[in-house]
């Protein structure tokens, strides 16, 4: 017997509820106040109860795909529906059950979005997998995550070659002309065929495991994070606030596959708000394709890392915004320069948010609320954010001489967080370690104005002293940025005799600019002028910035080569400058 979805249940609730931040759009105190997340009760399958709910029999678009040449292809929200249906069957008959984990290593291409509701339809956990990992990556994801099956591209399926294991593999557009399958791989589009009815609730819980994430690794070995039916499918109508989707938008989100950020913007909020998830599949970013794209999709909303706002801000921005209404940067802390530009180019406001892996949006800038340069905003309706001391684990109640709070963002846990994770699999004592004292950590230290405004301050283990005063690399690299030539920076520490400790910026020149004195000169004039003097910069190397697969940079591997270097005793590297050897910058 087919499922029938009753408005009067679960998804009457969960609209409800949606419906209420739409109402209290503008009113960023009262949603704090108001909102609480809904009770969807004891049986609650996301991909039945909500996505079917409002795409059955539906022809608006859900999904909008342009290509790197400017084709598109768009599908009904009903088409989307009969289509996961389809896999969601293709993937029983071949034993994927009820809390199997399923890899899902896909582009931006409609295969992933049909099979991501697939799996949770099935009551399957969804193993979001970026195609830029190899196959060491892919033995730890199969064996820590406990992979029952594989969807990929045709093109990827020798990276399996060497994965051990009795798995489902399913390939996307591996069949030849005469239609025979990669050998020892399923074709997908068998799925097509099949004439089925919809698929039938299959019975989660809330807190039944939906998904498993690999976060990116900025300072050690990629975690496993656990999210439920509910703390994302529920958790995410935060995000769906903060970036201020109404029924019926056209929601541009630049992300890759494989990364939380994807699920965020590129399926959970959007749908949640009845808005198309609109994808620019480009395969070389390019800035002016990417505007003209947008102007002539008449997309009302983007959000996009601070490295596409910066590539951005360095091209044409006098064609104007189209259609676009909301502004998004996320990923990353955005720098007030980026913001700035924007606003004056366009007339709108980058509205800056927080979140991780482990959770939904948590802090944000949220539709009609005054933007504070270089705050990232409010804690969002129904998530209990706090700040606390790093070392005794207590709230920071007490505000400093400025008026401001300074601690470890972190959620406060006696508040039952719907959008936190279950956990790291396999790994309690990293489990123990985020969850103490009654709060989950985040790791990141912030700073909370006396309106309630959150500004980031940089990574625990990022933050650093020097002279004895603390430096956030945030900030210095904020300020080292607003230099034409400098497209992207790194701060960290680097030893020093004197003051055991000095700033030094790692720089990745724009284009035009080539390394050399002159242009180092003027980037550590820059900074001698906008810094205070115990922030200066005191070296500057021209250096590729080492990234994780997802694009943040990873400092700890820039702080360790500081360390290496101050070990072997070293020369000073041929691209670095520092400002002694500048005596005209001085006093």
């Amino acid at each position: 017997m087919t499922s029938t979805v009753d408005e009067a249940g679960v998804t009457a609730t969960y609209r409800a509820a949606r419906d209420e931040l739409l109402a209290l759009r503008g009113d960023h105190a009262r949603a704090v106040r108001e909102f609480t997340f809904p009770d969807v009760g004891d049986r609650w399958n996301w991909g039945v109860d909500w996505f079917d709910a409002v795409a059955r029999g539906n022809d608006g678009a859900c999904l909008t795909i342009v290509e790197q040449d400017e084709s598109s292809a768009s599908y009904s929200w009903d088409e989307m529906a009969r289509r996961s249906d389809q896999v969601a069957a293709h993937l029983a008959t071949l034993g994927v059950r009820r809390g199997d984990s399923v890899i899902l290593m896909l582009g931006n291409q409609v295969e992933l979005w049909e099979s991501m509701l697939a799996v949770i339809k099935l009551g399957a956990v969804v193993m979001p997998t970026t195609t830029a990992v190899g196959p060491g990556d892919l033995v730890d994801r199969m064996e820590r995550g406990a992979a029952r099956a594989v969807i990929t591209n045709a093109s990827e399926v020798h990276k399996l070659d060497d994965v051990p294991g009795d798995y489902v593999r399913v390939a996307v557009g591996g069949a030849d002309p005469a239609g025979t399958a990669t050998a020892g791989w399923e074709r997908h589009e068998a799925a097509y065929d099949l004439e089925i009815p919809p698929t039938e609730h299959p019975g989660t819980a809330p807190d039944d495991r939906m998904l498993l994430y690999f976060t990116s690794g900025t300072t050690s070995r990629p975690k496993l994070v656990e999210h439920t039916q509910r703390s994302y499918p529920v958790g995410h109508l935060s995000t769906m606030y903060w970036i201020g989707l109404q029924p019926g938008d056209v929601h541009l989100n630049i992300s890759s596959p494989g990364w939380a950020k994807h699920a965020w913007s590129s399926f959970f909020a959007p749908w949640a708000a009845e808005a198309t998830a609109f994808v620019y599949n480009y395969s070389r970013f390019d800035p002016a394709a990417l505007l003209r794209v947008l102007r002539t999709h008449e997309v009302t909303s983007i959000c996009a890392p601070p490295t596409v706002w910066r590539m951005l801000i360095k091209s044409d921005l006098s064609g104007g915004p189209g259609s676009l209404r909301e502004v998004i940067g996320a990923g990353e802390p955005l720098n007030p320069e980026v913001i700035a530009q924007v606003e004056k180019a366009w007339g709108l406001t980058i509205r800056d948010g927080y979140g991780q892996t482990e959770m939904t949006a948590a802090v944000g800038n949220t539709p009609g609320s005054t933007v504070k340069p270089g705050s990232m905003g409010r804690p969002l309706p129904g998530c209990p954010v706090v700040v606390v001391d790093p070392i005794t684990n207590v709230l920071v109640t007490e505000a400093d001489a400025a008026g401001n709070r300074e601690g470890e963002i972190c959620l406060d846990l006696s508040q039952h967080p719907v959008p936190l994770m279950t956990g790291y699999q396999g790994d309690e004592q990293r489990n123990a370690d985020a969850m103490a004292g009654g709060f989950y950590h985040t790791g990141d230290v912030a700073s909370v104005d006396a309106d309630g405004y959150i500004s980031f301050v940089g990574r625990t283990d990022d933050v650093f002293k020097a002279s004895d005063y603390k430096i956030s690399p945030f900030e210095v690299e904020s300020v080292l940025i607003e230099h034409p030539a400098v497209a992207e920076a790194a701060v960290v520490p680097a030893p020093d005799p004197v003051r055991l400790a000095v700033p030094k910026a790692y720089i990745a020149l724009a284009p035009g600019h080539e390394p050399g004195e002159a242009v180092a000169r003027s980037i550590l004039a820059h900074a001698r002028e906008k810094l205070a003097p115990w922030q200066r910069v005191r070296r500057i190397e021209f250096f590729e910035l080492p990234k994780t697969i997802s694009g943040k940079i990873r400092r700890v591997e820039l702080r360790g080569r500081e360390t290496d270097l101050e070990a072997a005793g070293a020369d000073q590297p041929d691209n670095e400058w520092r400002d002694d050897q500048f005596p005209d910058l001085k006093g």
